[in-house]
């Protein structure tokens, strides 16, 4: 039976011994940091880890400091209405996306559509197996839209995986109608340079929709992924004829190549493409979280985006991972991927500053404007070496006047944190189960956090579906802002409505 404790605990002791001080010394020494837990069709199997690391855990839960093996703990302010388990596709879920009463949940296995119009009690709608990590997904109108970023055989949902050194191989964006939500249709493919890690919508009047593509990893060996790769794909979708869907310009974002990463950075990742883009159509703007690089522009003419700022942190990043403008676009919000979703790095011994958010605001005007940096924010609620932690997806809490964000930590759970004031920022809010298991380092909790009509959403990436609900005066004005359809990389204007 699973036990809810409804209080925060601890500061987490965890991490101060030497294997966790071995794991930093990896980490800034690694190779760059892959972003997913596997560029394949599954992630790859965690190493096992030490008696004295086990030991070290089950200690820390007899003393309170973690949660039980799959032991859910919350703050009081936050309750945990329901988790719908994984139904026929297994693999490891990914992002959501929001529609009238569905959600949308990628897999590595394909997608699953969710009828939400009850929170408490969602129903599966349907399930589409068309494998093809890590299946990054977006909707819009009748149309869903579906990322692969693993080499397969061709672009069908019966494809197999096959090498990327092979010619035929296929990697990049399909296309589905879900005008009947219990049968989906998949109408078109578009192939794209390096595949489609993931995707960014940006609306273009009623006629079109473009797709921003982000890839990345270059290889010689790899006829349709060649070095150098600066920039991302961009595809034209015509709604009325969305077959005719086809790739119209890669955007150089890098001229000059980018951060070199490692040796010059070490620790750093070489950027190499973007890793994902966060639009704010209501401003004209995007920011990209770009591997080695933090990056704005604009997108006014969206066929053609125009850098405006780009930064670096060569101390402390070590993967620009995504990006979330506040409402007002006067602040940025990128996370740190370290460790590449596959490390332990929620640790004492890691510390505040490594992994975690930085907060930039955004300074001056229109091409003139500047990312200035703020501060850090980071989960102090310390995890054991067994989980993996990592700063994920998250999305901003509608509150005026306030900057507010739910976000998901992998094993780290689910956190609700303020910054309305970049220089200090803080949690008021939080979930996470405990360990999966003590026996091996595991990739698995929140992939994708966000907040939609009233209620977060969570696609676990082990476990399945859950949906919380925040009972707190801070966060309960967003309630009464009511959404059509969520992207959450494609960020709303909340209050234009």
């Amino acid at each position: 039976m699973i036990s809810l404790h409804t209080t925060r605990v601890r500061r987490r002791r965890l991490g101060v011994a030497a294997a966790a001080a071995g794991l930093f010394a990896a980490l800034l020494t690694a190779a760059p940091a892959a972003a997913t837990p596997d560029p394949g069709d599954a992630p790859v199997d965690r190493g096992s880890v030490t008696t004295s690391q086990q030991a070290e855990a089950r200690a820390a839960i007899r003393g309170g400091d973690i949660p039980g093996v799959d032991e859910i703990v919350h703050s009081s302010n936050i309750k945990h209405l329901t988790s719908v388990p994984k139904g026929a596709l297994k693999g490891t879920n990914t992002d959501l996306a929001f529609q009238g009463k569905y959600a949308y949940v990628g897999n590595y296995d394909g997608f699953v559509i969710y009828d939400i119009s009850n929170p408490k009690k969602p129903k599966t709608v349907s399930e589409v197996l068309c494998p093809g990590g890590q299946n990054d997904i977006s909707v819009s109108g009748n149309l869903l839209f579906l990322s692969t970023d693993s080499s397969r055989s061709d672009d069908s949902c019966s494809s197999t995986t096959q090498p990327a050194t092979e010619k035929s191989s296929w990697e990049g964006m399909k296309i589905f109608d879900i005008s009947n939500k219990r049968n989906p249709r998949y109408i078109a493919a578009v192939e794209t340079a390096c595949g489609s890690h993931t995707h960014t919508l940006v609306p273009d009047g009623k006629k079109n929709i473009y797709i921003y593509v982000s890839s990345y990893s270059p290889n010689e060996t790899f006829p349709d992924c060649q070095p150098p790769h600066d920039g991302i794909s961009i595809i034209k979708v015509p709604l009325k004829k969305p077959q005719k869907a086809k790739l119209v310009s890669f955007s150089n974002l890098f001229p000059d190549g980018g951060n070199p990463g490692a040796p010059q950075n070490p620790g750093v990742s070489k950027t190499t493409g973007c890793h994902d883009i966060t639009v704010l159509p209501s401003k004209d703007l995007a920011a990209g979280a770009c591997m080695g690089d933090g990056i704005l522009f604009s997108i006014k003419d969206p066929a053609r985006p125009k850098i405006i700022d780009r930064v670096q942190d060569n101390v402390n990043f070590a993967f620009w991972h995504s990006a979330t403008f506040n409402q007002g676009a006067k602040k940025v919000v990128f996370t740190d991927e370290l460790g590449g979703g596959g490390a332990a790095t929620c640790n004492e011994e890691i510390g505040p500053k490594r992994g975690a958010n930085g907060i930039y605001d955004i300074v001056g005007k229109g091409d003139n404007r500047k990312l200035v940096f703020r501060s850090y924010f980071k989960i102090d609620r310390h995890q054991a070496d067994v989980e993996v932690c990592v700063a994920h997806n998250g999305s901003v809490i509608p509150v005026k006047g306030k900057d507010l964000m739910v976000q998901a930590w992998y094993q780290g759970g689910i956190s609700v944190w303020d910054f309305t004031d970049s220089a200090k920022p803080k949690e008021i809010a939080f979930f996470e189960r405990g360990p999966v298991t003590l026996d091996q380092v595991t990739t698995a909790g929140p992939w994708s956090a966000y907040y939609y009509n009233g209620h977060i959403y969570s696609s676990d990436i082990a476990k399945g579906f859950d949906v919380l609900k925040l009972n707190d005066r801070r966060t309960d004005p967003a309630d009464r802002v009511k959404l059509d359809e969520l992207n959450v990389q494609t960020q709303p204007d909340y209050f234009a409505r």
